[in-house]
């Protein structure tokens, strides 16, 4: 018997351009757009920044200089200093961080990034700039929901752990830095976002991490760090500290200086999209632990989209798109009519065939002048035996 362990179409973002792509100005005349890299959170995909892309680019931020990294093994390992199949290190996300931070820095002939990261992201981002050379590469870095003093401080519990606040990793990271003990390393200018009170990964009880009824010594100020500013926005949640319309209104006031012209986003009267098939490690056994949530393309994934009608999901004629995906796991482009419902079909060998059904897309996911900037991603589940 087969079962559907977890259906998932969402969006990502490769770090892509060309230095022939347009910009335009920013703050003072002349001023090109910097490139901004947005890295997502523990056991995530790049998929989760789309909708913040859109509201970029509603706001006439160029499409080709906004990128969203995949890291291939998001989760972090129990330990951060012993080995663990399918997780990364902090010093192993950090240094993929500085090197798509560079590929960036090559294709646009930018000088410096502005770097925005949630939750675990923003551990990478604090690391690459203190610990990684990125104080000269990065002029901006905004965090949000990143639990800076961990998601809990206990001293003597789980200290190896990359999320403790009393573990040597974050001890490091908030060492200070100057005589006004200022947690943040310079020249960049650090912001910080967080909810009043809602934050799972920021409360004075740890029910939410396993220990209810325990005190985790972090307070709802938990994001917070010193020298930065800091901005609370209420009854948010631990995603929604980056990834809703207030989130994006707050990065976009703290790297522009000014509030954005909107923060609903802009339809577009065409849009093609692209994307990118990943999947689960094939023995369920260790997709169920997680240890092997990955990032990566499954090549031989075939993708099928089709319109349906919207009242009963039927499929309207014949398939747009079907393709079978090489190695980059890249399924499209596929150009759909405007305001289509689309049904994508999704299946591998050894994989459950997966159907997603989507309410019409309000924007690309590709760039038309230059290489794709935000690609669909799909995932595939693994059979259960």
């Amino acid at each position: 018997m087969t079962m559907l362990r977890r259906s998932l179409l969402s969006l990502v973002g490769a770090a892509a351009l060309v230095s022939a792509c347009a910009t335009g100005p920013l703050g003072s005349p002349g001023a090109a757009y910097p490139p901004i890299v947005f890295v997502h959170g523990n056991g995530d995909t790049a998929a989760l920044w789309q909708t913040t892309l859109w509201r970029f680019e509603s706001n006439g931020w160029p499409r080709e200089r906004l990128h969203a990294i995949d890291l291939p093994y998001p989760l972090a390992r129990d330990d951060d200093s012993k080995a663990q199949p399918g997780r990364t290190s902090a010093a192993e996300h950090a240094a993929f961080l500085k090197s798509e931070v560079e590929k960036v820095l090559a294709r646009t002939g930018a000088q410096q990034v502005v770097l925005v990261g949630n939750s675990r992201g923003g551990n990478a981002i604090r690391n690459y700039i203190q610990n990684g050379g990125g104080a000269a590469r990065v002029s901006h870095a905004v965090l949000g929901g990143t639990p800076n003093h961990g998601v809990q401080a206990v001293p003597g519990l789980r200290e190896g752990n990359e999320f403790s606040g009393t573990g040597p990793f974050l001890r490091g990271l908030n060492a200070p830095k100057n005589a006004q003990g200022d947690e943040v390393a310079g020249p960049v200018r650090w912001a910080t976002i967080r909810s009043d009170n809602n934050d799972k990964f920021a409360q004075p009880d740890g029910y939410w991490i396993g220990m209810r009824g325990q005190a985790t010594n972090v307070t709802f100020a938990g994001p917070e760090l010193k020298g930065a500013t800091n901005v609370v926005i209420p009854r948010i949640d631990h995603r929604e500290t980056s990834y809703s319309p207030a989130a994006f209104d707050a990065t976009w006031r703290f790297i522009t200086g000014k509030a954005p012209a909107r923060t609903d986003i802009a339809p577009e009267s065409r849009i093609s999209l692209n994307g990118k098939v990943t999947g689960l490690g094939l023995n369920p056994l260790d997709a169920a632990t997680g240890n092997y949530v990955n990032n990566l393309p499954l090549s031989g994934a075939t993708v099928e989209v089709f319109e349906v009608n919207p009242a009963d999901g039927s499929r309207s004629g014949t398939a747009l798109l079907r393709k079978t995906v090489g190695a980059d796991g890249l399924w499209g482009p596929v150009t759909p009519r405007a305001g289509a419902y689309l049904e994508f079909v999704i299946s591998a060998p050894g994989y459950a065939t997966t159907h997603i059904y989507r309410i019409p897309f309000p924007r690309s996911s590709t760039s038309s002048t230059c290489v794709p900037s935000a690609l669909r991603r799909l995932t595939a589940m693994p059979r259960r035996w």
